[in-house]
């Protein structure tokens, strides 16, 4: 349907933002943070992953604009936390997705050892 293209975009400009691994580490940090009941400045949140705080600024801003995070400023420090608490249930959705993706090819690549041994067992037992 036509009407759906919009909608399709949309959705489309939302997992773009979300499209970086850290967008993605500062997401799931920010929603632990939620369920602690507080949010995140960013020189923490830099800490917390390990990176330059311009790092973590410049991809903040990425979801800010896309409006996944919102602020919260005091005096010169600005908060970080996550705008809608399902974003909790769509990365764990991800994980899911991705954990049974690896498993599926962790059965596949068994499957093709499996069967590479047993052709190689077969090849060596003939004269």
């Amino acid at each position: 349907m036509t009407t759906d293209l919009p909608i399709a975009a949309l959705k489309a400009e939302f997992f773009k933002a979300l499209a970086h691994p850290l967008r993605i580490r500062a997401l799931e940090t920010l929603t632990d943070s939620a369920h602690a009941g507080k949010s995140v400045s960013v020189g923490e949140l830099a800490e917390l992953l390990g990176v330059e705080i311009t790092q973590v600024s410049q991809q903040l801003a990425v979801l800010r604009r896309a409006n996944i995070v919102t602020t919260r400023r005091e005096g010169n420090t600005i908060y970080y936390s996550v705008r809608d608490p399902r974003m909790t249930e769509l990365l764990s959705v991800a994980r899911q997705l991705l954990l049974a993706h690896l498993q599926d090819s962790q059965s596949l690549l068994a499957s093709l050892e499996e069967e590479g041994s047993t052709e190689a067992a077969a090849i060596a037992s003939t004269p």
